[in-house]
């Protein structure tokens, strides 16, 4: 690490783990495409920039999103250029920021809120035609896992409705200050053409949590309370949430709307 980025102390409770190594950071941005054409584009946790200055050259109106005020002050100190906003991307406002505009999300997660993140992706996936994202390894495998394993989940469903998730490659613990306890992986998550899923995604997503929070059931019981079992097929209904894909997720949500 540049002895001029010691002044940024690394918080536990932030889950901040700086990136030190500068060829994983340009493969990272390497990994955006700018898909489907977007021009804004916002880096969520840039702690020293690590990232970030690979980042600044690319064609993009470029931002990035810090809540850490030592990130805040280095960022300003050392790129002066840069749009540097003291938000939290949990809480933004995006309509007040951009409008109907489209914009990629990128960004060193920071694991605690990696699935937050995610799900505020999701409720404006109008809007997010790429992501590239630094995850637990786990959570980013998840995410990318078909249906029938142990580790499909809601975010495995509600992701593959509307992206095209790939797990690129893995990021070991040495390459970060602090190091963390777990290995790392980056995902990239690619818009579909069509998002209309037939469906609001509000119900799409209390069906699958419904479904998941009680996953040793079929869906037969852990739906009951919905009362569309007799619309749904045997087949469906004799399945636990596991064994489903997002298509047939879809199908159970239109019986409920």
């Amino acid at each position: 690490m540049k002895p001029d980025q010691m002044q940024v102390r690394a918080k536990k409770h932030l889950g901040q783990h700086f990136l030190k190594d500068d060829s994983v950071c340009l493969k990272i941005s390497n990994a955006l495409t700018k898909h489907m054409g977007y021009q804004h584009l916002v880096e969520i946790g840039p702690g020293t920039g690590a990232l970030t200055k690979y980042l600044i050259p690319l064609e993009y109106d470029f931002s990035v999103m810090e809540v850490d005020t030592e990130s805040i002050q280095y960022l300003n100190q050392h790129y002066p250029d840069l749009q540097v906003h003291h938000q939290d991307f949990l809480k933004l406002d995006v309509s007040a920021f951009y409008g109907e505009e489209q914009f990629g999300v990128i960004g060193n997660f920071p694991y605690n809120i990696s699935s937050q993140i995610i799900f505020k992706i999701l409720e404006h996936k109008e809007q997010v035609p790429e992501v590239v994202g630094m995850f637990q390894k786990e959570v980013a495998e998840r995410i990318c896992e078909p249906p029938g394993k142990k580790t499909y989940g809601i975010l495995s469903v509600l992701v593959q409705a509307f992206y095209q998730a790939d797990y690129l490659f893995t990021i070991d613990e040495h390459v970060f200050d602090p190091p963390p306890k777990v290995k790392s992986g980056i995902l990239h998550l690619k818009r579909k053409q069509s998002i209309d899923i037939g469906v609001d995604y509000k119900t799409l997503k209390m069906v699958v949590k419904l479904a998941f929070n009680q996953r040793r059931k079929t869906l037969r019981n852990s739906l009951k309370t919905l009362g569309i079992n007799d619309k749904l097929s045997p087949e469906i209904l004799a399945n636990r949430p596991e064994q489903l894909s997002y298509l047939e997720f879809i199908e159970i949500a239109k019986a409920v709307s």
